[in-house]
C-alpha cells in the first residue's frame, strides 16, 4: 500500500512516545495530577495526538465488535466516553475504517449515503490478539474523561469563588471567548491548536 512504510516509522515513533509517557495509571494522575490548565493542558493534547496516530483502528473495532456501527457514531461514542473532550476528525476516522475494510477486519453496507460497518471473524481474532492493548487504550480514554469533568468542576469552583475582575480584563476575556467561538465555528480541527495558544498564554501569565 502507498506510504505503508512511513506509516510504521509513524507508529514506531508513537509506540516509544507510548512507553515513555504513559505508564499505565501516572499519565493522567501523576506529575500533572493537579488539573491546573497549563499542565493538565500538555497531558490531554499529547493524549489526543496518540490516538489520532495509532490506536484508533482497535478502539473503532473494538466498538464495531459491539454492535455494528456508522462512522459518524464512532465519532460520537469516542466524544462521549472523553466527556468531549476528544472529537476524531472525519478526515481520520473514514481512512481508518477504509483501512479496517480493506483488512479484511469489518464488511461495509451501504444505506443511503452511509456506510455500516460490520465486524469480520479475521476482525474479532486481530481484537482478541491486541485486546491487552485496547483495555489499557479504552482504560485511558475513560480516565481521559474522569479527568475533564474533574477539570470542569474544579474549573467552575474556582469561577464561583473569584473576585470579580476589572472590567477592562472582563472584556478582553469576552472578546478572546468571542474570537475561540468564531474560530471553532468556521473550522472545528481548530480546537489543538486553540487549546495549545490558550495553555501557552496561561504559562506565560504565570510566569510573568
Amino acid at each position: 500500500m502507498h506510504g505503508h512504510g512511513h506509516h510504521h516509522s509513524h507508529e514506531g515513533k508513537w509506540a516509544a512516545g507510548r512507553r515513555r509517557h504513559w505508564r499505565f495509571g501516572g499519565g493522567f494522575g501523576g506529575r500533572h495530577g493537579g488539573g491546573r490548565f497549563d499542565e493538565g493542558g500538555e497531558d490531554l493534547m499529547r493524549a489526543r495526538r496518540m490516538l489520532a496516530q495509532g490506536d484508533l483502528r482497535l478502539v473503532a473495532l473494538a466498538l464495531i465488535a459491539e454492535a455494528p456501527r456508522h462512522g459518524y457514531e464512532i465519532i460520537k461514542l469516542l466524544e462521549e466516553k472523553t466527556s468531549g473532550w476528544y472529537s476524531p476528525s472525519p478526515g481520520i476516522v473514514y481512512p481508518t475504517l477504509t483501512y479496517l475494510e480493506e483488512a479484511g477486519y469489518v464488511t461495509a453496507s451501504t444505506e443511503g449515503s452511509k456506510k455500516l460497518y460490520t465486524i469480520t471473524d479475521e476482525g474479532r481474532a486481530y481484537l482478541e490478539s491486541n485486546r491487552d492493548l485496547v483495555d489499557v487504550v479504552l482504560d485511558r480514554l475513560a480516565a481521559l474523561g474522569d479527568r475533564v469533568n474533574r477539570w470542569r468542576r474544579a474549573s467552575r469552583r474556582a469561577r464561583e469563588d473569584q473576585q470579580p475582575l476589572p472590567a477592562l480584563v472582563e472584556s478582553a476575556l469576552d472578546h478572546l471567548r468571542d474570537v475561540v467561538t468564531s474560530r471553532l465555528e468556521s473550522n472545528s480541527d481548530n480546537e489543538a491548536s486553540i487549546v495549545e495558544v490558550l495553555a501557552g498564554a496561561a504559562a506565560d501569565l504565570q510566569r510573568s
